[in-house]
């Protein structure tokens, strides 16, 4: 166990820069995901002053439209927004690289059928895709993760059947096979520890991808639903104090954008190790 901490703060002390700055925006986020009522002021849907109030020492980036602390808003929307993100990522994960285990190993008329499932969802606009089917259930938290999730499963099923299939035709597979080993036990225990690499990188990658979808549903008022604080609705809100020179619709715009450019830094190296390549 020594040995391997060893090895991997090694690892760490030999990653790039980018990779390191990454690591630091990750952290931080989600430290203050974590410790957002200790670190935020107020609650997030509290009525502490006036509309518009500037900065001061008791207001630090000042209120929004009906007087809630713009930096607690700032605080708890980071809490939701990269809680919902990663949880929509994980059940987009279950969901994805289960059937594309599943496709993979099974083969035959199941992978042709799946295949063409999902054929038939991804040439659906994704955006409006998740528009009309929120637009139908509604915008409650669980829709907007099993919507988002569904959605975008699809492009992790692509994946993990490619990935998968290379292996499902290598001879330790056929052995496995050959011993009485059950589909599920040639998908979770003989395939999936190979292909996660890729699995891995692009879990950082849809998880980005996510995180910037539930932000843009927010901006266009069906994503997570006010009293909550979400980077996305915040943008939309205070999107006005820009004509009057205030850069407050532009600080949630700007934590979006540093997430996405730290997990895409770290998506970057683990993808440049993962791929044998010398610098």
């Amino acid at each position: 166990m020594a040995v391997d901490l060893k090895a991997f703060l090694r690892t760490l002390g030999d990653a790039p820069r980018s990779a390191k700055f990454g690591m630091l925006v990750v952290a931080s986020y989600t430290l203050v995901a974590i410790f957002a009522p200790l670190i935020a002021p107020f609650t997030q849907s509290e009525v502490v002053s006036g509309p518009y109030e500037a900065a001061s020492g008791t207001y630090l980036l000042g209120t929004d439209a009906l007087g809630r602390d713009f930096f607690t808003r700032v605080v708890f929307g980071i809490r939701n927004t990269l809680g919902i993100a990663l949880v929509t990522t994980i059940v987009t994960f279950v969901f994805g690289a289960f059937f594309g285990l599943l496709a993979a190993v099974r083969g035959g008329w199941v992978d042709q059928l799946l295949s063409r499932i999902v054929d038939v969802l991804m040439s659906i606009p994704a955006l409006i895709f998740k528009l009309l089917l929120l637009s139908i259930a509604g915008t409650a938290v669980i829709n907007l993760i099993l919507i988002v999730a569904f959605v975008d499963s699809t492009r992790v099923f692509r994946l993990s059947r490619a990935a998968a299939s290379d292996v499902a035709v290598m001879e330790f597979i056929e052995a496995a096979r050959l011993r009485g080993e059950t589909l599920l036990s040639l998908m979770l225990r003989e395939t999936l520890p190979n292909i996660i690499a890729p699995l891995a990188a692009e879990f950082g990658v849809r998880f980005s991808f996510v995180f910037l979808v539930i932000s843009s549903l927010s901006f266009l008022g069906i994503g997570i639903q006010p009293p909550a604080a979400d980077l996305g609705s915040m943008v939309r809100e205070n999107a006005a104090l820009i004509s009057f020179g205030r850069i407050t619709p532009l600080i949630p715009a700007f934590c979006i954008g540093m997430l996405t450019i730290g997990v895409n830094f770290i998506v970057d190296w683990l993808l440049h190790m993962t791929s044998g390549l010398k610098d």
